[in-house]
């Protein structure tokens, strides 16, 4: 599938950050475990520049731990554009709070690594201030609402859930500017866009979510056979050749090959007894299904990269 989506408000989002870059002493740059390439912006690379960071794989309790522990040591040697390595680069479970500890750890020695030594016995006037960012439904709003120590973002398991910029307060008294994600208006790979189209970052309703689904499909057959088969007790063999010699062909005398991965789907509509009048295939709702379960992990934890 070649997805693009870039609504309007991003373009405001790019100019946000530009904007308030000077502003910030460092930046929490939020991206999906599961897609931990997918799911990282280059404009935001741009737009950073030679400004410090901390990166974050969000969502780790629903990624592959091995897959996560291999990704933390090739992105700590990693460099942006400006040849700068993030300060840390951490997992974290916004949901349960699982690794929030160990970063305000980190954010509180590099604000008294900035401090002259004069004054490292008292805070400065001015706390460490930084900005989060990163594409949406990465998590951001729930890191947030871990690291203000109450609800002060909105959350939701859909992209768009921040709409404009907001200044919070950390409970250990850091500064923090909360940005909308953002996305950028052209993904040259295609894997990208449905990379993150599986995990939630681009609107289901300007998606063909049936089609999305046999692409995840085609995804786990590949690499999580076993957690596919498990999760919906169904063996993942081709469809065995009809009886019938006409099902072989088309009506234009050509050869009929069925996609595994709609075998599969039939079989898991068939199993949750998703089916229309006429014992047709309720695709739609089968494909929603697929959906929420994969992001909800209960297929599995895992890594599409």
């Amino acid at each position: 599938m070649n997805i693009n989506w870039y609504p309007g408000h991003m373009k405001k989002t790019r100019e946000l950050i530009a904007a308030n870059l000077k502003m910030v002493d460092l930046a929490i740059e939020v991206c999906d475990a599961r897609i931990p390439v997918s799911s990282r912006n280059p404009i935001i690379d741009e737009i950073l520049g030679e400004k410090d960071r901390i990166l974050i794989l969000n969502k780790s309790d629903l990624a592959d731990e091995n897959a996560t522990a291999r990704w933390l040591e090739t992105l700590r040697n990693e460099k942006s554009k400006a040849g700068k390595r993030p300060l840390a680069v951490m997992a974290l479970n916004s949901q349960s709070g699982a690794g929030v500890k160990t970063l305000f750890t980190r954010l509180e020695k590099i604000e008294k690594d900035k401090l002259p030594p004069s004054q490292t016995a008292n805070r400065r006037r001015k706390p460490l201030r930084l900005m989060i960012v990163g594409v949406p439904n990465s998590g951001k709003s729930s890191l947030i609402n871990r690291l203000t120590g109450k609800k002060s973002a909105q959350t939701g398991d859909r992209p768009g859930v921040t709409k404009g910029k907001q200044w919070l307060t950390l409970e250990n008294g850091m500064q923090l500017l909360d940005t909308p994600g953002i996305l950028w208006p052209k993904f040259e790979d295609p894997n990208v866009g449905q990379n993150l189209a599986f995990c939630g970052a681009i609107r289901d309703e300007i998606l063909d979510t049936p089609e999305l689904a046999l692409s995840l499909l085609r995804v786990l057959i590949a690499g999580y056979p076993e957690q596919l088969a498990a999760r919906y007790d169904i063996d993942l063999t081709p469809a065995e050749t009809p009886d019938d010699p006409d099902e072989l062909y088309d009506a234009d005398g050509a050869p009929i090959e069925k996609d595994l991965a709609l075998t599969v789907m039939d079989r898991i509509a068939e199993k949750r007894g998703y089916i229309l009048p006429g014992k047709r295939i309720d695709y739609e709702r089968t494909a929603r299904q697929l959906l929420d379960e994969f992001r909800a992990a209960k297929i599995g934890r895992i890594t599409l990269e």
